[in-house]
């Protein structure tokens, strides 16, 4: 498994994470077995949040895990907070108790990497940075970051906290690649032209921003799985010829796709499936040529200019 220096922090971690947000459903004989093809296979970075599972997902992990001191050097743990019942949270107060509530949950001292998640509009950047700055200097945590966030919200944090941001965690993958088509299609008057997130992905690579994939199988917004789908035909064929090709699964050539851009993303498998995750596992191994890539592009339904 290859590993990739996180925002150039000198965290380096393995390039494909596990995302534990449904971990809440795995028995702990489940996910311990879970957490150990993980580790086997070379992957040392774990995705958390407190609301998964209602806090859930943690005490499963950590219970899982037997968590102790030199397991716990063994991996790479982040959390995220800022999301409540109908509402988003940034406050200093709801951070700290978010932190404290995750550390208790996770059973360790200390968490690697802290995300905002989702943006709150009523943000108050000051509070945020107050909040990183006890963390920080209490030792509960090492490193921050944000989820969903574009150029111009990293850049007011960056205004006021004293910390390196990271991370910037974003929907990527063959079915939700709208960070890459605007940069393709510049000045064209197509709907692939539109920038909508700010150009991200060129600010992350400028800024030093780790860009963490998330759900990178699906297509839409949670609307489904586009591999093995007889909606998408086309890209199912292309991905299963390059997957015989390369003597992996399709899995991993949908993995392999992000993992062969430059920016030097991370991928974030969220499958509770521990063969499914070997298979996942394998892309690190695995190099696609340029005409490849452009290949899955374009089955995947985009149109180079």
């Amino acid at each position: 498994m290859k590993t990739i220096n996180l925002g150039n922090s000198n965290l380096f971690a393995s390039e494909i994470s596990l995302g534990c947000m449904r971990m809440n459903d795995l028995s702990i004989d489940s996910a311990r077995e879970l957490i150990h093809t993980a580790l086997e296979g070379g992957i040392d970075f774990f995705d958390h949040a407190d609301i998964y599972g209602q806090g859930k997902s943690e005490e499963i992990f950590a219970k899982a895990i037997g968590m102790n001191a030199d397991v716990r050097e063994q991996m790479k743990i982040q959390t995220k907070c800022g999301i409540r019942k109908d509402f988003f949270d940034f406050s200093k107060e709801h951070i700290l108790e978010s932190v404290d509530g995750s550390l208790k949950r996770l059973q360790t001292d200390y968490i690697d990497v802290l995300l905002l998640h989702r943006p709150d509009t009523l943000v108050e950047p000051e509070e945020v940075a107050d909040a990183f700055r006890i963390l920080h200097e209490s030792g509960k945590v090492n490193h921050f970051g944000v989820s969903n966030q574009n150029p111009m919200q990293i850049e007011l944090l960056k205004k006021y906290v004293d910390q390196p941001l990271i991370a910037n965690q974003l929907q990527f993958g063959l079915k939700h690649s709208g960070m890459i088509d605007a940069g393709i299609n510049v000045n064209m008057v197509t709907d692939a032209a539109t920038v909508r997130d700010g150009s991200i992905l060129d600010y992350s690579r400028l800024h030093d921003m780790t860009i963490q994939a998330w759900s990178p199988y699906q297509y839409g917004f949670f609307e489904g799985v586009f591999l093995d789908n007889d909606k998408f035909p086309e890209l199912n064929a292309k991905i299963d010829e390059l997957a015989e090709a390369k003597g992996v699964t399709n899995m991993a050539i949908a993995t392999a796709w992000i993992l062969r851009h430059p920016a030097k993303m991370q991928v974030l498998a969220g499958t509770m499936n521990a063969t499914r995750l070997k298979d996942i596992a394998a892309a690190s191994d695995v190099t696609l040529s340029r005409k490849e890539w452009y290949e899955l592009y374009t089955a995947a339904g985009n149109v180079l200019p």
